[in-house]
Order: C-alpha cells, then structure tokens, then sequence
C-alpha cells in the first residue's frame, strides 16, 4: 500500500473516530433519548447527521491527501539521497522537513562522508602500490639489462675482438697477391667489424652511460673518447662548457647517446661528428656522419628511434631535426632556447 492511501485511510479513520465521539459526549452529557432533532434538523437541505458525518469525512479526506503527499515528497527526497550514495555522487541539499526522516538523511551523509574517505585512502594506497610496482619493475628490468649487457660484453664482444684479430692477421700474412680467397676473408673480417659496431650500439642501449655528478661537456668527451679507441672510423667532437639544468643535460645526452647509437649501426660512416655550441640565445647540438643515410620510408619503420628523440627534444622546449640524403650521410640537430643568457636554465 502506498503511503498516500495509507494516510488516506489513517484520516478518514480518525475523522470517523472524532465523529463518533463528539456524539457520544452529546448523549452522554444531556443523557437524551430524543435523537429526532439530530435527523430532522437539516442544513442546506441536508440532515445535521449526515451533514456533520460528511464534513468529517472531507476534512479527514483533504487532510489524509494533504499529509500523504507531503509525507510521499520526504520519502522521495530521502530515497533520492540514498539513490545518489549507492551511485556515489553528492546528495540534494533539499531540506527536509520530518526530523525523524533528516536525522536519517543526516545519518546517511555522514555514512557517504566515511565512505568516500575509505575510496580516497583505497585509490592513495593503489596509486602508491602501482607507483612501487611501476618502480620495482623498472628496478628489475635495468638490473636485467645490466646482467644481459655484462654477460655481451664478457664473452660475445670479447669473442668477436678476437675472431677481429685473427681475420686481420691471416689477412696480413697472406701475402699481397689478391685471391678470391683473400677477398672473402676480407668480406669475413668486414662483417665481424660491423657486428663489433652493432654489439657496442646495443651495448650503449642495454647499459646507457648516465651523466650521475659531471656536467654534459664532461659526460660527451668521456663517452667519445671511449667510443673513439673502440670503434675503426674518426670521431671529432666540439663542446663547449655551459651551465645547464640537470634535466636539459641528461635528455640531451641520452639524445647523443642514440644517435651515436644509430650511427654505430646503420651509418657505415668513415667520420662521427658532435657539436654543442650556443648560439644567441640557443643550445645546438649537432650529430653528423658521412654514412650511407636513409629514406623516409626507413625512418619510419622505426628502427631509428627518432621518434624517442623528438619525444625527448620536446620535452625540453626544444626541436630536432633531421637530414639525411642516401650514400651521403646523416644530419641530426637539437635546437634548445635558453631562458637566461649566461644563467641555468
């Protein structure tokens, strides 16, 4: 039964009930066995009684219908309330009227309030757990790396340095006569020098030399000057010492690290260049080989990284850019604003 039939019948009930009193008061009081005025008494061509009864029950019908539907709107208002927890938005700040109802309505806000606090610490504990994860992995995943670049460095590179060795020393002690043979064993040793090119480029992926406490210009020379005892092509940098953020340094330098990288393994080049210079109100960093180069096509199969350097270039408030013609080489360069002329930037 809804609640508006409910008071409905509530009403009419007492409305019959007051009724029936007051006329019971009326015979008990005057102690009258005469009831005859009470039917033949007429008001509005109506019998008192029955006018009386009929009064009685259209107050008590206005009245239950008046209640009823106040009552049903504090029903709704608070089932509206509930409704909004269970979907977990904020309550209506419609007052309500029925104290027994807001002491209820009040009751449930604070139960939404300690429920939302519980959500709140639930997502700061996940996002925490997923941050030490995300860190635990990454932990994993480097210590990973390190032992994979150990492992290359200890016997693969180490065996092609010999078989390099060796392919040059049969080479040299066969004479100056030029056999077939002797071509293909210069083809032999060519081959063992460019995979030793490519184990150093995946080397410097696997096991990135990081700048820690020097500065860039100190981090490039200690990195190509390494680079230039192991490698069979000349390797001529320029950098000039500038004060620089921390974060500006290292992108830049991961940025080297890349593109020496990719000349490592793609370029074939006789020549590695690097340049870091201001100019005005600008860092420069150029990369330049006079290796075999690439097409568009090429670079956007993606085994250039370029993408990872753009990323990165950006990052920064910088730009990179890159030229490269076929059999001719290949031109990267990172252009940086400084902020402050002679300041960190």
């Amino acid at each position: 039964m809804s609640i508006l039939k409910r008071q409905l019948l509530i009403c009419i009930s007492i409305s019959l009930l007051l009724f029936l009193t007051i006329f019971l008061c009326y015979y008990v009081i005057f102690f009258s066995s005469d009831w005859t005025p009470l039917y033949e008494k007429k008001i509005f061509n109506v019998p008192f009684l029955l006018f009386a009864l009929s009064i009685s029950l259209l107050f008590g019908v206005l009245f239950g219908i008046a209640s009823g539907l106040f009552y049903k709107s504090e029903i709704n208002q608070l089932n509206d309330t509930l409704r909004s927890v269970n979907l977990g938005e904020n309550p209506s700040e419609k007052e309500i009227k029925t104290r027994e109802l807001s002491e209820s309505v009040e009751k449930v806000k604070q139960i939404q309030t300690v429920l939302l606090d519980q959500a709140k610490r639930s997502q700061a504990l996940a996002t925490e757990n997923s941050v030490e994860q995300e860190k635990r992995v990454q932990a994993m995943v480097k210590e990973e790396r390190n032992r994979l670049a150990r492992e290359l460095h200890d016997s693969v590179s180490q065996q092609l340095f010999a078989a390099s060795m060796l392919m040059s020393a049969i080479n040299e002690s066969g004479g100056d006569e030029e056999t077939s043979e002797k071509k293909q064993l210069r083809m032999v040793e060519s081959m063992i020098q460019q995979s030793q090119l490519e184990m150093r480029a995946l080397l410097l992926h696997l096991r990135p030399v990081h700048l820690k406490d020097k500065s860039l210009k100190e981090g490039v020379d200690n990195l190509l000057s390494e680079l230039k005892q192991k490698i069979p092509f000349t390797v001529k940098w320029k950098v000039e010492d500038l004060e620089l953020e921390k974060g500006i340094e290292d992108h830049l330098f991961r940025i080297l690290q890349e593109s020496v990288s990719n000349t490592l393994r793609h370029a074939k080049a006789q020549l590695l260049e690097v340049y870091i210079i201001q100019h005005e109100r600008s860092l420069i960093m150029r990369v330049i080989d006079d290796g075999v180069g690439f097409t568009a096509d090429e670079a956007k199969a993606g085994s250039y990284g370029l993408q990872n350097m753009k990323e990165r270039a950006i990052e920064i408030g910088g730009i990179l850019k890159v030229v490269s013609v076929p059999k001719q080489g290949t031109r990267i360069e990172v252009r940086v604003p400084l902020v402050n002329v002679g300041e960190k930037v």
